[in-house]
C-alpha cells in the first residue's frame, strides 16, 4: 500500500525534473538579447550587421562600422535609404561621456521656392518627382563622422557594399514586400525601371539582385571621397538627371552644402535621461510626449492595459500638434525648443487628457513667446553610435540618378506651402524631418536606440522608453512589445497590433478611439534596433526588432 502511495509522488517529482523553469522559459517576447563583452552592430539587415561587425574586428571604431553597415543597407534596402538620402546621428564618446549630434539633412535647391512651384501650376508640395528632391546629405555626414571619430582608411569601409552591389544578394522577406509595393512609383521613371525593375517587375523573394551602377558610384566615393559626390562625377550625373526632369538644382546647391554638428536636446523621464536631436527633426515630439506621460504614474496593469495605452495615445496627439505648429529649420525661424520641452509646459498640456474619452481634435499649446533605416553600434571601447538614414518614401522621389544606381530622396515633400509656417518652403532651407536617432542613460547604463517609420518615430521612441523605464523590460522585450502608431487620417484614427488584448481593444473603441487592428508584428509600427552598454561591466546587450529582417551581431573575439 505504501509503495502505491509513493508512486504518484515519484511521478510528480520526475515530471517536475523535466518541466523547464517558468522564469527561464515562459516570457512575453520571442528573441533573446545578444550579449557580448566585445563590440556589436544592430541593423535591419543581417548582412549589414555582419559587415559592421567585421569592421570592428579589424580595429574599426563604432563610426567606421556604422558607415560600412549603412553603405550595405543602401545597397540592400534601396527603397529605404542610400546615398541619395539624408542622415542624423548621435555619438556617445565613452572616455569623456560627451554626446555629439550631427544633422546631415539637405536643403532645398536655392531656386526651389513656393513662387517657383506656383509658376509651374503647382499648388501644394509634390510628394514625388524632381520638385520633391532636396540635396542628399548622407555622404557629407559620413565624411564628418569619419574625419572626427574614424580609425580605418575611408576606402576600406565601402568594400562590403561594393561587393554586394557587384555580386548581388538574395532578397529577404520584408524587403521584397516593400519593393513590390513601390513598383508603381518606380515604373514612372525610365531609369528607375531599368535599375530596380529587372524584367519589368520587382525582384522575387530569394532572387539575386545586383546593381553595378551603384557599385560604380560607391567606388568613386571610396576612391575620391565626398568631392566625387558633391563636385565630381556623381554630382554631374545628379545635375544631368535633375535637368532632364525640369529640376531647379545647380552645381552650387551641391558644392555649398555642409552637414552641421549640433548639441542633442534632452529631458528626464522618471530616473532616466533621454536625448534626441534638435529641430529641424521631430525628436522633440518624443521628449514632449514623455514629459506629458510623466505627469501620471504608469498603469499597474501593464503597457497593454487600456489606461496606459489611452494615456500614451492622448499624449502623442498633444505632442504632435505642437511639433506640427512650431517645428522647422532653426536657421530660418525661432523654434521654441526650451518651452516645448519644459516640465511646466507638459504640466499645462497633460490635464487636457480626458481619462475616459479620446480627443479627436487636438490644438497646439499656447506659448508664452517613412521609409527609413536605423542602426546602432557599440565598439569594444564602449563608444555608441545611434544613426538613422532615409530616402523618406519608398524609393524616395522615384527619380534614379542616370548611370549611378541610386534614387534621390523626396524629403522636400515635407515642406509647407503656408508662408506663415516655420516649415514654409524656401531656397537652401531644410525641411521638417521625421527621422530621429535616440539615446538614453542612467548611471552605468547607456542605450543607443531608434525605431524608424515616418511620423511613427517619436511615439515609437516614447513607447520604447516607457517599456524600459516604467515596466522594467530588457531592450529586446521593450522593442518587441506590441505598439500603436498614427494613421494617415490622424485625429482619433490609430493603427494597433493584434497582440493587444481583445478586451483592451474593445474598451479603447468604447472611449472613441478608431482602431485599425493590424497583424501581430506589423512593419507599420516601424523597425527598431537597440544596444545597452553597461559601462561598469563592459557588457553589451543587443536587440533587433522582429518586424524587420535584421539582427544584432557581435564582433568575434580577437585571435589569441
Amino acid at each position: 500500500m505504501r509503495s502505491l502511495l509513493l508512486k504518484p509522488r515519484l511521478v510528480c517529482l520526475i515530471f517536475l525534473m523535466f518541466v523547464p523553469s517558468s522564469i527561464a522559459e515562459d516570457r512575453s517576447y520571442g528573441r533573446s538579447m545578444v550579449v557580448t563583452p566585445y563590440g556589436m552592430v544592430a541593423t535591419s539587415y543581417v548582412q549589414a550587421s555582419q559587415a559592421g561587425a567585421r569592421i570592428l574586428e579589424q580595429g574599426g571604431s563604432a563610426i567606421d562600422a556604422g558607415i560600412a553597415a549603412n553603405a550595405v543597407l543602401g545597397v540592400a534596402e534601396p527603397m529605404m535609404n542610400g546615398i541619395g538620402g539624408d542622415l542624423f546621428a548621435i555619438y556617445w564618446e565613452a572616455k569623456t561621456g560627451k554626446l555629439y549630434g550631427l544633422n546631415a539633412s539637405g536643403w532645398a535647391p536655392k531656386a526651389l521656392t513656393i513662387d517657383h512651384l506656383r509658376a509651374k501650376g503647382i499648388t501644394e508640395m509634390p510628394q514625388a518627382g524632381i520638385d520633391s528632391v532636396t540635396i542628399p546629405g548622407v555622404v557629407d555626414g559620413w565624411t564628418k563622422l569619419h574625419d572626427r571619430f574614424g580609425k580605418l582608411p575611408w576606402a576600406t569601409l565601402f568594400q562590403p557594399a561594393i561587393a554586394y552591389a557587384k555580386q548581388g544578394y538574395p532578397l529577404p522577406e520584408a524587403l521584397q514586400s516593400y519593393w513590390e509595393e513601390a513598383t508603381p512609383r518606380l515604373a514612372g521613371d525610365a531609369e528607375s525601371r531599368r535599375v530596380f525593375l529587372p524584367n519589368g517587375k520587382s525582384p522575387e523573394l530569394g532572387q539575386i539582385f545586383s546593381n553595378p551602377d551603384l557599385a560604380q558610384a560607391l567606388t568613386l566615393i571610396a576612391d575620391k571621397g565626398e568631392s566625387a559626390f558633391y563636385k565630381g562625377g556623381i554630382a554631374q550625373a545628379i545635375l544631368k538627371t535633375s535637368a532632364s526632369h525640369g529640376g531647379a538644382m545647380t552645381a552650387d546647391d551641391l558644392s555649398e552644402f555642409s552637414a552641421q554638428w549640433v548639441d542633442p536636446v534632452s529631458t528626464t523621464y522618471r530616473d532616466w535621461k533621454v536625448y534626441e536631436l534638435p529641430p529641424n527633426g521631430d525628436g522633440i515630439a518624443a521628449l514632449e510626449m514623455l514629459n506629458i506621460m510623466e505627469q501620471s504614474q504608469p498603469a499597474p496593469d501593464g503597457p497593454l492595459s487600456t489606461a496606459e495605452l489611452h494615456t500614451r495615445i492622448e499624449a502623442m496627439k498633444l505632442a504632435y500638434a505642437d511639433v506640427k505648429a512650431y517645428d522647422g529649420d532653426p536657421r530660418f525661424s525661432t523654434i521654441p525648443v526650451s518651452e516645448l520641452l519644459s516640465k511646466a509646459f507638459a504640466a499645462k498640456r497633460a490635464p487636457l487628457i480626458d481619462p475616459g474619452k479620446a480627443n479627436c481634435t487636438v490644438a497646439p499649446g499656447a506659448l508664452s513667446a517613412s521609409d527609413t533605416t536605423y542602426l546602432t553600434i557599440v565598439d569594444r571601447e564602449g563608444n555608441i553610435l545611434s544613426l538613422i538614414q532615409s530616402n523618406y518614401s519608398a524609393f524616395g522621389s522615384g527619380v534614379t540618378v542616370e548611370d549611378m544606381g541610386f534614387v534621390l530622396q523626396n524629403r522636400g515633400g515635407l515642406f509647407s506651402f503656408d508662408t506663415k509656417s516655420p516649415n514654409a518652403l524656401a531656397g537652401h532651407k531644410r525641411p521638417f524631418h521625421t527621422i530621429i536617432p535616440g539615446f538614453m542613460e542612467r548611471g552605468r547604463e547607456h542605450i543607443g536606440f531608434g525605431i524608424m517609420g515616418g511620423m511613427n518615430q517619436p511615439l515609437a521612441h516614447a513607447q520604447f522608453v516607457s517599456n524600459v523605464v516604467d515596466y522594467h523590460m530588457n531592450v529586446q522585450a521593450a522593442m518587441e512589445e506590441a505598439r500603436f502608431t498614427v494613421s494617415g487620417k490622424l485625429g482619433c484614427s490609430i493603427l494597433i497590433e493584434s497582440r493587444v488584448p481583445p478586451e483592451t481593444l474593445q474598451q479603447l473603441t468604447a472611449m472613441g478611439h478608431v482602431l485599425n487592428v493590424r497583424k501581430q508584428y506589423s512593419t507599420t509600427m516601424g523597425r527598431g534596433q537597440a544596444i545597452l552598454y553597461d559601462s561598469a561591466s563592459g557588457i553589451k546587450y543587443g536587440a533587433s526588432d522582429p518586424r524587420a529582417d535584421g539582427a544584432a551581431i557581435p564582433e568575434a573575439p580577437p585571435r589569441p
